[in-house]
């Protein structure tokens, strides 16, 4: 098996149990309420708007012998640049107040999973890094375009308030495959190693951000 396979075969118990949320689950199923969505928007923003910045973290600890992988960094943060200001918008279509969640708090799932990104570059392997690309990205192929298809309907929301993820469902696809050639590039096993343990760490965090909402949302409906 490549790399990318082994690490998807690896991290599938952790996978699945982030799936199984149950905002997850219900957001599939359309039984997701307005605040809810809102809710997710904003919590989104608060992490989205850190991926340039961590991007650029990841690109100035890499040790010289990885100059391949910083140049694919910069590619990467010539595409995300902006995109927490897309959800911003989504935020404004479904009638929420983008600038309060601008100048708001992050819930505290978020506030960790952000941290614990920062973490891994400033103090572990920065290589690991690529563990939350996977989580995120690949959880964005799989969820995100018919998420947005679901709400739309049972929300009666326009399509502008859906930019983030029908954007994110098929450029994360381009995403993956690129993501894929990069993965199967590094050879390292202590790099693998820092990249499997922080999939595994990030599955686990992104699903208590949906835990988090879940919980709060009972409230709501």
């Amino acid at each position: 098996m490549t790399f990318y396979e082994k690490l998807n075969s690896a991290t599938e118990r952790e996978r699945n149990t982030l799936l199984s949320a149950p905002l997850i689950q219900a957001a599939m199923q359309g039984q997701v309420s307005l605040p809810a969505y809102q809710a997710f928007l904003g919590e989104a923003y608060h992490h989205v708007k850190h991926t340039v910045p961590l991007l650029m973290a990841c690109g100035a600890r890499l040790p010289e012998s990885h100059e391949w992988l910083r140049q694919a960094l910069a590619n990467y943060i010539n595409e995300e640049m902006g995109h927490h200001e897309w959800i911003l918008d989504d935020i404004r279509a479904c009638g929420g107040d983008a600038e309060a969640v601008r100048a708001g708090q992050p819930r505290l799932a978020t506030e960790l999973m952000v941290s614990y990104a920062y973490d891994t570059i400033q103090r572990g392997n920065p290589a690991g890094f690529f563990g939350m690309v996977l989580v995120l990205e690949g959880t964005s192929v799989q969820l995100a375009t018919r998420a947005a298809e679901v709400l739309g309907r049972t929300l009666g929301l326009p399509e502008q308030a859906f930019t983030y993820l029908t954007s994110h469902g098929s450029l994360d696809i381009s995403h993956m495959k690129y993501f894929q050639s990069l993965i199967n590039r590094i050879e390292n096993p202590a790099d693998q190693e820092s990249i499997l343990h922080c999939a595994k760490a990030f599955y686990h965090l992104y699903g208590n951000i949906f835990r988090e909402l879940g919980q709060e949302a009972e409230q709501w409906n």
